[in-house]
């Protein structure tokens, strides 16, 4: 049997006049599935997003949703005839309505008393049921979170939409509420895009992310392919800080600071290696110098010199700091040590 798709996205294109701002984008999310569109300002992922909504009509190109056309081909249904759920950053709650009536707002085709339970129902499973008689303006940016997400789940849409829904909300706050959130979403089982620039939020909350750049999808995969197993060295050093060289390949061997690595062709070639490949070990085949050394908590930060001319940084879980200028010795784990031929 093949499996139900909530949202498809089939070759699509948009421009802004003469500007394509989203480039061949194809993408698939199942009920239950969230996907992250991830990528730097201006990639095309928010208009990708908008798309998906029918706030934008795609220049070329498909979208459908649970089976029915809604984009493309003469065909445009608006945002209200898509059944489409909605949540940004800005919460958008009516300051004239009590929590209970935002939430029932999303409901109000039902009969009163129906409508009240839903509302309730939705409010309980996000925590803020004790809060259904309190004005938007006494609650804090996380609860004013909690609330939107309750309305927008509230009609019980065919999909998702989350722009940006967290960068509002300070560090220790935003992980709270993106886990609780999560746990909603993945309850209701509904297909979900969202939107974000930053890669640790995308590998916390997405099953799959598409990392876009200049209007193309890059790679379209599970997080931990995509840190693992990058596609190219864009989307290498957007999971992360990465140590990056150019080095000229011969013989099929390309020679780094980092040791030898076989390549499938010769020239110039990029190297990218994650700070947490390198590891303290007092056989290691690599000598370095130590240059500096900070501690960050559960991690510490080495900054190395090795062979007299390659600067490294290096991530450990070490409780004790070589001192600067100190001579250490290193290994390396290879799987995360990335090559690619220069472009």
């Amino acid at each position: 049997m093949k499996p139900a798709i909530g949202l498809e996205m089939q070759g699509i294109t948009h421009h802004f006049g003469t500007l394509r701002v989203v480039d061949d984008v194809s993408l698939s999310i199942a009920p239950g599935e969230l996907v992250c569109l991830l990528g730097p300002s201006g990639c095309g992922k928010t208009t990708t997003l908008r798309i998906a909504a029918g706030l934008e009509s795609p220049g070329s190109g498909t979208v459908t949703l649970n089976g029915t056309l809604v984009s493309g081909n003469g065909i445009h249904l608006p945002p209200e005839r898509r059944h489409v759920g909605f949540l940004f950053q800005d919460y958008a709650l009516f300051p004239h309505l009590r929590v209970l009536g935002n939430v029932e707002f999303g409901v109000e085709s039902l009969a009163p008393a129906q409508r009240k339970a839903r509302a309730m129902e939705m409010l309980e499973q996000v925590g803020m049921a004790d809060y259904a008689g309190a004005w938007p303006h006494q609650l804090s940016g996380g609860q004013q979170q909690r609330v939107a997400l309750a309305r927008a789940l509230a009609p019980a849409p065919a999909l998702m939409l989350l722009d940006e829904p967290f960068s509002g909300l300070d560090k220790r706050l935003r992980d709270q509420i993106r886990d609780e959130t999560l746990q909603v979403l993945k309850r209701n089982k509904v297909a979900t895009l969202m939107v974000t620039h930053d890669p640790e939020e995308a590998m916390f909350m997405a099953d799959r992310v598409a990392v876009m750049r200049q209007g193309k999808v890059v790679q379209f995969d599970r997080p931990e392919t995509l840190y693992n197993a990058p596609a190219d060295p864009f989307v290498a050093a957007f999971f992360g800080e990465v140590n990056q060289w150019t080095v000229r390949a011969q013989g099929g061997t390309a020679h780094t600071a980092l040791g030898d690595f076989a390549v499938p062709h010769d020239g110039e070639v990029e190297v990218l290696a994650r700070p947490e490949a390198l590891r303290l070990v007092d056989d290691g085949a690599i000598v370095g110098r130590v240059l500096a050394a900070r501690p960050l908590g559960a991690v510490s930060l080495l900054h190395l010199r090795l062979a007299d001319k390659w600067d490294v940084r290096a991530r450990l879980a070490c409780r004790t700091l070589p001192a600067e200028g100190e001579i250490v010795r290193l290994a390396v784990d290879p799987t995360q040590v990335f090559l690619y031929p220069r472009t």
